[in-house]
């Protein structure tokens, strides 16, 4: 059974720095790719960032550059370091992943089956 719990949501004024954090209990984790998607209001859920299995990485155009994913298979966690943070980035971010190995970037939702239940971000202006 796959379970993804994110952790390190909050409250942070513009400008300000947070780290997200997903805890993974999954087998194979190595070989798998983790994202990050978000979802504001009353919008859909869009793409943050993902790490491949060989920690290659990619990001949305609107927080490349102040965002950094990556992750420790041997603690089986995945993290999203969020710089220079702007009002427009408050959403509830999830982790997710799926049962491709070794796999390319996938960036669709649709392409992730596993998803943790999110948390909450909020950038004040």
């Amino acid at each position: 059974q796959v379970q993804l719990v994110e952790s390190g949501g909050g409250l942070v004024q513009t400008g300000g720095s947070l780290r997200l954090s997903c805890a993974a209990s999954i087998s194979t984790f190595s070989s798998r790719a983790m994202a990050w998607f978000r979802q504001a209001p009353g919008k859909e859920r869009q793409f943050v960032a993902t790490i491949k299995w060989n920690e290659g990485t990619t990001y949305s155009d609107s927080v490349k550059g102040r965002f950094t994913i990556s992750r420790d298979n041997a603690k089986k966690m995945v993290y999203l370091q969020m710089d220079s943070l702007k009002p427009e980035d408050t959403a509830v971010y999830y982790c997710a992943t799926n049962d491709y190995f070794y796999s390319e970037y996938k960036l669709s939702e649709r392409q992730y089956k596993y998803w943790g239940q999110g948390t909450q971000v909020t950038v004040s202006s």
